[in-house]
């Protein structure tokens, strides 16, 4: 079994590397699409979380009920909140913490279609300082261009649009967190060029990723912290040469508003080291915050 720890303490770090920087307060968030949370358990997932050792992990595509996503994690140290897809074995997001919520909304928008989508849930946490908290599990649809599949991703961005601008409004801080199936830039998926007419790369997907990181205002913080690079990647097919060759896409993100950005230290994407030690065909995007602890 793979050991994680060497990717996540020398990741990319927006912190002068020359200098010996104490930090007082630390939040470890990590976001994974599990691709079945139940075969991932089984597979090592246990290993990577004693590890890295996350407050919160947000999940995506849980593919379990509640009971037994919270029998799988029901010894882990941590409290989950897990959303269903009305779908058995479809979609399904959660969000493992270190404490109970105060608050959890389950659904995105007030037209109730995707109310039992299993696709996104709220849930607040009260930091050390007083301040709020608001941390989403998204899974966005992969979508299929030219299909109904593909305007039922569109639909789904649009309440995004709407739903993150009032996030903002109602807490100190908001990280939208997920796989949202949509690379934003050519950096972000090595054969762009062979995927500009498939879903994942199009154009009008992009325009959305735009607009979360202009008008609206929320920082795309694995990208600030790693600068302008290819990459680094979140998924690679299960299929071939590509999690050897990191022939890869970009599509798992931590979306802050700009104070929460601010506070961010270091982002790792924590690649199995080999293919036969992934648990899923994502990798955990792992990024700490110098944010005081949340309250018990």
């Amino acid at each position: 079994m793979c050991s994680y720890l060497p990717s996540l303490y020398n990741a990319p770090s927006r912190k002068n590397s020359a200098l010996h920087v104490i930090i007082e307060h630390m939040i470890r968030i990590a976001s994974v699409n599990v691709n079945g949370v139940r075969a991932a358990w089984r597979k090592g997932m246990p290993t990577w979380v004693d590890a890295a050792k996350p407050d919160f992990i947000t999940l995506q595509e849980v593919r379990a009920a509640n009971d037994i996503a919270h029998g799988v994690l029901a010894d882990t140290g941590y409290t989950t909140i897990s959303h269903d897809a009305e779908a058995k074995g479809r979609a399904g997001v959660a969000v493992m913490a270190r404490t109970e919520p105060e608050a959890v909304r389950e659904g995105l928008g007030d037209d109730g279609y995707f109310d039992r989508a299993g696709r996104w849930v709220e849930t607040d946490f009260r930091l050390g300082d007083g301040s709020l908290l608001t941390l989403v599990s998204a899974y966005v649809h992969s979508g299929e261009a030219g299909t109904p599949k593909q305007e039922d991703k569109y639909r789904f961005l649009d309440r995004m649009i709407a739903r993150m601008p009032q996030l903002a409004k109602t807490a100190d801080h908001v990280l939208v967190t997920g796989d949202l199936n949509v690379c934003h830039t050519e950096r972000d998926l090595k054969n762009w060029k062979a995927n500009r007419k498939k879903s994942g790369f199009l154009p009008e997907e992009r325009a959305y990723f735009d607009r979360f990181f202009g008008e609206i205002g929320y920082v795309d913080v694995h990208r600030e912290l790693s600068g302008d690079i290819d990459g680094p990647y979140t998924w690679w097919s299960m299929r071939g040469q590509a999690f050897d060759n990191d022939t890869g896409w970009r599509i798992d993100y931590q979306m802050a508003t700009p104070a929460l950005a601010e506070t961010a230290v270091k982002a790792t994407v924590d690649k199995a080291e080999s293919w036969a030690e992934r648990w899923s065909d994502h990798a955990p995007l792992v990024i700490d915050y110098d944010l005081p602890s949340v309250q018990a």
